[in-house]
């Protein structure tokens, strides 16, 4: 496949296209009178969200945060989540999301790296946040979304501050509206440098390829500080309203779409899975649903019949990651077709509209279709870079290409089924083992609820396959039936060495299984890291 065009250098002003800022604008002033977000018995209009939007730009400017500066929110869902990322980019400023779930360590970190000099934090944090502008050098304001002990209240500034009307900056399209940092599960968290263009892009490509319906009521229950938004941002953009939770349990997920008729939501595989096992989906009125989007983590062909059985066919996968701001490829709701196409499971799908997608080797050449190689992404919703990393930057940029480090089989209709992370492949005794297909085999068996596949320190094979298994809910583990299964399915030298029962699986704060949590207790002390 031949390369997609290189971007020119120069775009005339008239061929830029709009700011991230304008699109969020335009959408805030459409429609004034209807319900922009629900958040339990509270409901706020478009008008009032533009209107506080316009307030907080005011007390920003006020404490001297100039275009290139940079605030950090750390909050559980809340309009004013979405209200403060907007004051800051129509500012001119960057913005970077801490994650309610992340360690003291890792706020401190963020803050610093990102040089972020305004924290606004939820009154539940008020302690966290009072520690960490205790040791972030870079923090020099502390406002807090309600009376608290952080800092001065925010909405009461904002109430003592006259109106202004809404308007968005002129802005290089290439400048950084946000710093998103990576989920860490590889090693210590780096800011992808997210520009205008491709947040853009983006809500466009939610718009047009997520399946959005006409009248969007989404259900957020993933932290919108982070990438989240994006799906709220094509939602209001479309004047549909968005339902705010803060934190997810199944059984409210559940009300919320009977009591809403929620048409749209984003879930990740863990999601799902507690949905199936924790709760009872089919005696819901569900039937307002018309897409359910999965993603961040692979879903097992099993588990997805599964939730198809309850929820109709409404599924929509997306697969992306922060270097690519998003959804690079879409497995559509009519492509989930288990009696017609039960292949198409393990699949992420082919690439969105503006997304141009080769598979290469080690030495950048593109493979052909059925063998294994490197997913490399063109479009205008890739980052700019890593924050502060130049070296890193090149590599995962090099050759004209962002390098995910994700591996995938194309197949004769150009649908991509994912292998695994490069650094998740397991060598052992010389054999590559790529876990994810490991762990399908597992997953369908119906004891297995959840799996996990890493490598382990072998003196013989140099690594040794590893299983992490969590149990379905009433059901026993027969560990020898589980390797019997994978040594039947894919060879002797898949077979697990181990296999542990654990209760849950831990995860990060956006839900994927952290599989450096799994390797680190095996591989402490050890002269080298897993592959």
């Amino acid at each position: 496949m031949a390369p997609g065009p290189a971007p020119s250098p120069t775009v005339p002003p008239w061929a830029a296209g709009p700011s991230y800022g304008d699109v969020v604008v335009e959408a805030l002033t459409r429609y004034p009178r209807r319900d922009a977000f629900v958040l339990g018995e509270r409901r706020a209009t478009y008008a009032e969200i533009a209107d506080l939007v316009g307030r907080t730009q005011t007390v920003l400017d006020e404490l001297g945060l100039r275009p290139g500066g940079a605030v950090g929110v750390l909050s559980p869902n809340a309009p004013e989540v979405f209200v403060v990322q907007t004051a800051a980019v129509l500012n001119g400023a960057r913005y970077t999301g801490l994650h309610p779930l992340s360690s003291l360590e890792d706020h401190v970190f963020l803050c610093d790296d990102a040089e972020i000099e305004v924290l606004v934090v939820h009154p539940v944090y008020a302690e966290r946040a009072a520690a960490v502008a205790e040791r972030a050098a870079s923090v020099r304001h502390v406002l807090s979304l309600g009376p608290s002990e952080a800092g001065p209240d925010l909405l009461d500034r904002c109430a003592r501050t006259a109106p202004r009307t809404l308007r968005a900056p002129d802005l290089d399209q290439e400048t950084t509206a946000w710093l998103q940092y990576t989920g860490g599960t590889t090693g210590t968290p780096k800011g992808a440098m997210v520009p205008h263009r491709a947040l853009v892009q983006l809500a466009q490509s939610v718009t047009n390829s997520w399946g959005l319906p006409e009248a969007p009521v989404y259900l957020a229950a993933s932290p919108i500080t982070h990438a989240a938004v994006l799906p709220v941002t094509a939602a209001l953009v479309r004047g549909g309203t968005v339902v705010l939770q803060q934190g997810f349990d199944p059984d409210g997920w559940l009300t919320a779409v009977e009591t809403e008729r929620v048409n749209f939501a984003f879930v990740v595989p863990t999601m799902i899975y507690a949905l199936l096992e924790k709760a009872d989906p089919a005696a819901r009125d569900l039937s307002s649903i018309e897409t359910l989007c999965y993603g961040a983590a692979p879903m097992t062909p099993q588990r997805l019949v599964e939730a198809q059985e309850v929820f109709g066919p409404v599924m929509l996968q997306g697969y992306g990651q922060s270097e690519s701001v998003g959804m690079a490829t879409s497995l559509r709701k009519d492509e989930h077709d288990p009696v017609g196409r039960p292949d198409l499971l393990t699949s992420c799908g082919r690439p969105v509209a503006g997304v141009h997608i080769e598979l290469q080797g080690d030495d950048g050449v593109p493979v052909a279709d059925g063998e294994v190689g490197e997913v490399c992404i063109r479009s205008r919703a890739v980052m700019n870079g890593y924050w502060k990393r130049d070296e890193e930057s090149a590599q995962a940029l090099r050759g004209g290409w962002l390098r995910t480090t994700d591996l995938a089989v194309r197949d004769a209709e150009g649908f991509l089924h994912l292998v695994d992370r490069k650094k998740d492949m397991i060598i052992t005794g010389g054999f590559n083992v790529y876990p994810r297909e490991i762990e399908d085999v597992l997953t369908g068996h119906e004891s297995v609820s959840q799996a996990a596949v890493v490598g382990v320190p072998d003196e013989r094979w140099g690594e040794a396959v590893a299983a992490f298994v969590v149990a379905r809910a009433g059901a026993e583990i027969d560990v020898a039936a589980l390797t019997a299964l994978v040594r039947e399915r894919k060879g002797p030298h898949q077979a697990p060495k181990r296999v542990e029962i654990v209760p849950e699986l831990p995860t990060t704060g956006v839900g994927k299984i952290d599989k450096k949590a799994l390797r680190a207790v095996h591989w402490a002390g050890q002269t080298r890291n897993v592959h």
